[in-house]
C-alpha cells in the first residue's frame, strides 16, 4: 500500500511503529512535556533518529530550540550566513547557534528565509524513483 506513495518497506514499518506509539506521544505533548522528553520517546522507535525527532518537535510542539542535526544543507547554510564559511559540520552549526540558545530553531528558520545559501559544488545527484525499483 505504501509503495504507490513512494514509501519503501523499511520506512513504512517505521510509520506503523510510530502510529502505535502515537497515543503516548500525544499524551506527553498534551501534558506540556519537555521537548527533550518527547524527542527521547520518539527516538525509541527503530528508524527514528535525531533528524526526525527534532523536526517533529519543531512542528508538533512548536519547540523554538530544536535544531535539526543530520541534515545535508543546514550546517552549510547556517555557517555561510553566520560566519561566512562555505562548509560546516553539525557540531560547527551548533557552535554558531549557541549564542541563540532557546531560539535556535527560530534563527535557522530566519536564515532559511534569506535565500542566501552556501556556494554549490559539484553536480546534483539524480533522484531515484522508488516506483522503478
Amino acid at each position: 500500500d505504501f509503495h504507490r506513495f513512494g514509501v519503501e518497506r523499511r520506512r513504512a514499518e517505521t510509520i506503523v511503529r510510530v502510529c502505535r506509539l502515537a497515543p503516548a506521544l500525544e499524551d506527553l505533548a498534551r501534558r506540556g512535556g519537555e521537548a527533550a522528553a518527547f524527542r527521547a520517546a520518539l527516538e525509541t522507535v527503530p528508524g527514528i533518529g535525531p533528524w526526525s525527532s527534532n523536526i517533529t518537535a519543531q512542528q508538533a510542539l512548536g519547540d523554538a530550540d530544536s535544531v535539526v542535526v543530520g541534515d545535508y544543507h543546514l550546517p552549510n547554510m547556517v555557517a555561510w550566513n553566520l560566519a561566512g564559511e562555505p562548509r560546516a559540520t553539525d557540531a560547527r552549526m551548533l557552535e554558531l547557534l549557541a549564542p541563540y540558545a532557546g531560539h535556535r530553531a527560530r534563527v535557522v528558520r530566519l536564515i532559511s528565509t534569506t535565500g542566501r545559501h552556501a556556494p554549490k559544488r559539484g553536480p546534483k545527484k539524480r533522484i531515484r524513483s522508488i516506483a522503478h525499483i
